[in-house]
Formats: structure tokens, C-alpha cells, sequence
């Protein structure tokens, strides 16, 4: 039993080696909500869910006399109910091979272990990617126009920095390889910092230019713009705060993660403002699109908040029946989405799994914040033991505006 216990401690050691090191876009979320997630004996004291606080909003005072402002606080939820894992299983003769020598146990994990986990994170991270993707907002680029210089990159950058988010060296862009390869080559004199190569610590990364560390990802999502990108409002509530819009002039209903702007310069137009100044900004405000649009009703995200008396205003220009609801991109077409972002746009979540009642078959390992659990079970008809490794997380996207997509060629 011993030697059960051995084998399962490194083989759980191993997966969770691998998986902190595929894990790039991950390993550069926010991961501080973790230690929240903590057993302590008696299950997580949030259940499965965390409700976490809005930062407070103010309005400036000009003059002497005193506006007193009632707290108008908010929260959103972190949810970690989604369970995923990989299953394998040996012979005796190979677990006693490998525990006896380790050239065995190094043939183990690049046999078994390392692809089964790899497959595990680049599922995890293709979600993770796909769901803050969806999330975001913001988005510069000219669709069908590919990323060569940092013209782009630039206009995400100044998208941050309009949103007031931190310029304290955390910044990173994830871009598929494609797009990497175009602005390696177009910027090959930016990419070689000799600190920077010294950093080179997760594969994929890059350098650090426009303010970001830069990491190439193949599992970046791709943008399914739908058979219709043009509409206009159709009347219903037009009211400052509101998450949905009556439209018409749509044949098919948007998919989730298209981005829309309202009215056009000049003709109804929705202006982004600074989150602090509530100085209108030069550009459209854009919104994108939740789950469950339909031909006539557009479910988006964040809220229309146009009002002045409202600290949470996001926008200016009021909404009027008529104007325009124009999408990024052509109809039919998918784009590739490169991503920058801050790291606390998003949050990615674990909770560590109970050790189960034959322990001395079952092991949690965790390594900053990330946790994993081996569990062994024999199978007396095979003589082999079967195994699973099993990660039960949630995401979040607490600060979508501090990111800002990068669209380029059709992917």
C-alpha cells in the first residue's frame, strides 16, 4: 500500500507541475479569491458561491456646499461549481517500475501524465479564454485588416488607460500565433530585450512592448459574427441603466460575444466616458452580446448608464428610437480575438476537492492557488489501478473594461 501511496503522491505532483506550467493565460488571471474557496475541515463557508463588491462610484462636488451621496453599492458572484478532470490507468508492473526507477517514472509522465494533463489545461484554458473573450467590451482593430505594428496594440493600450486601469506592470496580450508571427516580424527590433529574454519563464512569452507583457496562445477565441450586423432601436425602455433593447431590422439573432456600438457620429451617437471625469471620450461606446438575442431583443452587457446624476454613468447621449445598432466586423465572417488586458479583468478560481475515504489512495496538491487531486482505485479483474485527476473551478470577469479585444484577420 505504500508503494499505491508513493506512485499516487507523484503522479499528482507531476499533473499539477505540468498543469502550472501550460497554464498561461491562467497563470497571468487574478487569482486572489482562492483562499476564499478553502475547505477547513467543514466544506467552503461560501458554499459554492462568492459574492464580491463593486468598487464605489462617486460625483465630483464643485462649490462650497456639501452634496451628500448615499452608498449605492453593488456585488457580482464567482461561481466554482465546474468539474473537470483526465483518467488514466496502469499495470502494477508499471506503477512498481516507476517508483523503483525514476528513467521509469521520467517514461510515465511523458507517456501518460503529460499529454492526458495537457489535454486537461488547454480544455480549462480554451473555456477560461472563450469565456473572458465574451466578456469584454471594449475592441479596436479594423476587422480583416491584420495586426503588423502597434497601431493596435496602442489603441488597446489607450482603451485601458481610458478606463483608469492600473499601470503597475501587470498588462498582458495573448495574440494565436498568426497574429504573433505578423508582429514579430513587423516589430522585430521591439522583441529583444535582453532583461526580458532573461523572463522568458512560460513558454510563449514574448517580450514586453505598449505597456504588456506579450504570450502567444493558439486557444485564443474566434468571433462568429452572425449573417446580420446592422439594426436601429425599436422604441421599448430607453432609460438610463438598461441591459436589453428592443431592435428590428435583424433577419437572424446575434451570438453571444458580438460587440456593437449605438448610433453613428454625427446621428444619435452613445460616447464612452472616463469612469472618474465623466468626460465624454472620442470614441463609441461598445457593448457585446449576452446569451439568449434574439431578432428583435438585444440582451448585452454593461448597462446603458447615460444618466449624469448616476456615479456608474459609463456613457453620454441618451437613447432614442432610430438610432443605429452597428457590429464589429461583416456579417458571416469569423475573426481571431487577441486580447490585452489587466490582470485583474479576470478571475479564475479552484477549490481544493476532499480527500475521500480511502485516503491512502487519494492526494491534493496545490501550487499558488491551483489545486489538483490524484485518486487511485484498484481493479482486481486487470490487475491495474485505475486514476483520475480532478479540478473543480469557476471564472469571473470582475473589471472587463481594464481589457480590450484586438481584432484582426478572419480567423
Amino acid at each position: 500500500m505504500a508503494n499505491v501511496l508513493k506512485v499516487t503522491d507523484l503522479v499528482a505532483k507531476e499533473a499539477l507541475r505540468i498543469a502550472h506550467e501550460k497554464l498561461q493565460f491562467i497563470g497571468t488571471a487574478d487569482r486572489q479569491y482562492d483562499a476564499e474557496f478553502k475547505m477547513n475541515g467543514r466544506g467552503s463557508p461560501h458554499g459554492s458561491s462568492l459574492r464580491v463588491k463593486d468598487p464605489n462610484q462617486y460625483i465630483r462636488r464643485v462649490g462650497n456646499a456639501m452634496v451628500v451621496q448615499e452608498q449605492n453599492e453593488s456585488t457580482q458572484t464567482i461561481t466554482v461549481a465546474t468539474l473537470n478532470g483526465v483518467d488514466m490507468n496502469f499495470t502494477m508492473q508499471e506503477l512498481v517500475q516507476s517508483v523503483d526507477n525514476d528513467g521509469a517514472f521520467d517514461a510515465l509522465s511523458k507517456n501518460y501524465i503529460a499529454p492526458a494533463v495537457a489535454s486537461l489545461c488547454s480544455g480549462i484554458e480554451s473555456d477560461f479564454i472563450a469565456f473572458a473573450t465574451k466578456a469584454t467590451a471594449n475592441l479596436v482593430g479594423t476587422a480583416g485588416t491584420a495586426l503588423t505594428d502597434l497601431v493596435v496594440p496602442g489603441a488597446a493600450r489607450a482603451r485601458l488607460n481610458q478606463a483608469a486601469c492600473p499601470k503597475d506592470g501587470m498588462r498582458y496580450i495573448q495574440a494565436d500565433s498568426v497574429t504573433m508571427g505578423g508582429m514579430v516580424n513587423g516589430l522585430k527590433g521591439l522583441f529583444q530585450d535582453s532583461a526580458q529574454i532573461k523572463e522568458q519563464y512560460r513558454e510563449g512569452m514574448m517580450g514586453r512592448t505598449a505597456m504588456a507583457d506579450w504570450y502567444e496562445n493558439d486557444r485564443m477565441w474566434t468571433l462568429p459574427n452572425s449573417a446580420d450586423v446592422a439594426g436601429d432601436i425599436n422604441a421599448g425602455t430607453l432609460t438610463s441603466g438598461v441591459t436589453n433593447l428592443t431592435v428590428n431590422g435583424l433577419s437572424v439573432a446575434p451570438v453571444a460575444g458580438m460587440v456593437f456600438t449605438i448610433g453613428v457620429a454625427g446621428t444619435d451617437p452613445v460616447y464612452a466616458v472616463h469612469p472618474e471625469t465623466k468626460a465624454a471620450l472620442p470614441h463609441l461606446k461598445q457593448f457585446v452580446c449576452s446569451a439568449g438575442c434574439t431578432i428583435t431583443n438585444l440582451v448585452f452587457t454593461p448597462a446603458v448608464i447615460f444618466s449624469t446624476t448616476d456615479p456608474k454613468q459609463n456613457c453620454s447621449g441618451a437613447l432614442v428610437t432610430g438610432a443605429d445598432i452597428v457590429f464589429a466586423g461583416s456579417a458571416s465572417t469569423n475573426y481571431v480575438q487577441s486580447l490585452m488586458y489587466h490582470k485583474e479583468a479576470y478571475q479564475f478560481i479552484t477549490a481544493p476537492l476532499p480527500i475521500v475515504d480511502d485516503a491512502h489512495k487519494c492526494v491534493r496538491v496545490e501550487k499558488d492557488g491551483l489545486s489538483l487531486r490524484c485518486w487511485m482505485g484498484s481493479d482486481i479483474r486487470g490487475n491495474e489501478l485505475l486514476m483520475r485527476i480532478d479540478i473543480l473551478y469557476g471564472m469571473a470577469a470582475l473589471r472587463p473594461e481594464w481589457a480590450c479585444r484586438m481584432i484582426g484577420v478572419a480567423g
